[in-house]
């Protein structure tokens, strides 16, 4: 038995926003797991490009020695498979030397701030802990860093500027 079409449920605007969150949600991820995201397509990229350069050095032999005139079998695209296997290869190198900055930012922010952020946005008056430190005296501290690096900046700066004859 089929429906009349008046009856069908057609999806309201509304009811196919759901389906663009997904891009959002996949950026998300760490780079850790992009990476192990990419070594599906680099394991399937990998063969696909030995596979095509063997056919085409096959091809290349047969015709060499004179065994095939022409190109009868069509070869996959040698520079293709390798283009998209170094794609691969650089973002999954672009990922993982990410991660590692991360990583050495992380490390660095617990040597130099070991205290405690809380991610609260609204300032809860003083903190009660000496350990902890709210997101908005965090931002205060991160600015006066950058502020102090600045001037650390402009004062070698000035001083290479001294040091070097005039022109």
């Amino acid at each position: 038995m089929q429906l009349p079409v008046s009856v069908m449920p057609v999806p309201s605007p509304q009811q196919m926003q759901p389906a663009m969150p997904q891009q959002p949600q996949q950026d998300k991820m760490d780079n850790i797991s992009k990476v192990k995201t990419l070594m599906g397509s680099l394991r399937e990229s990998l063969p696909m490009t030995l596979k095509s350069a063997a056919q085409i050095l096959h091809q290349n032999y047969n015709i060499d020695s004179n065994t095939q005139k022409g190109m009868d079998n069509p070869v996959p695209r040698f520079d293709k498979n390798l283009e998209e296997f170094f794609s691969l290869c650089d973002q999954m190198e672009l990922h993982l030397r990410t991660a590692i900055t991360c990583i050495q930012q992380a490390q660095s922010a617990a040597h130099y701030l070991p205290l405690t952020v809380i991610p609260s946005r609204l300032d809860s008056g003083p903190t009660s802990q000496e350990t902890t430190l709210s997101y908005p005296q965090y931002l205060n501290t991160v600015r006066l860093q950058i502020s102090y690096a600045k001037d650390i900046h402009d004062t070698l700066v000035a001083a290479a500027q001294n040091i070097s004859p005039a022109e």
